[in-house]
């Protein structure tokens, strides 16, 4: 049954499902965060420092960790700001599930009125029409 709020309902129901997408977006940007994270600190312990040898191999291993720390640096930031991204987009999610059922509890409302309006239609043409039976038995 269609309803002044139909089109609605079916907008707010669409912004969810793309709010949907950006959550499972953002938990699969925030898991690739992780994952880099874990592999720049694997990389960064399975970095050997020479125990002896020329300084220039002593200075590219220093150089190498350096890389490595300020590679976690990033990736940690990166974590951050994924996290931020997805308690953002779960926020968002929330925000327009809440639109779409306040919408769909006004679309039911207003059904339940055409309904109710109908019923006491029915009610008058049916005790309009027994009103008439009676009156042309009775003559």
């Amino acid at each position: 049954m269609k309803t002044r709020y139909t089109s609605l309902v079916s907008l707010k129901k669409n912004n969810v499902q793309s709010s949907e997408r950006v959550v499972q977006n953002a938990n699969l940007d925030l898991k690739n965060a992780n994952s880099a994270l874990e592999d720049a600190y694997n990389s960064l312990q399975s970095i050997d420092a020479p125990q002896s040898g020329n300084m220039k191999e002593m200075l590219a291993s220093r150089a190498l960790i350096e890389s490595g720390r300020d590679l976690i640096k990033h990736n940690q930031g990166w974590v951050e700001f994924a996290n931020k991204q997805l308690l953002q987009a779960k926020e968002q999610l929330r925000t327009d599930m809440i639109e779409h059922e306040k919408f769909k509890y006004l679309e039911l409302e207003e059904i339940k009125k055409i309904i109710k309006k109908k019923k006491l239609e029915e009610a008058k043409e049916m005790d309009e029409i027994a009103l008439m039976t009676y009156s042309r038995k009775s003559t």
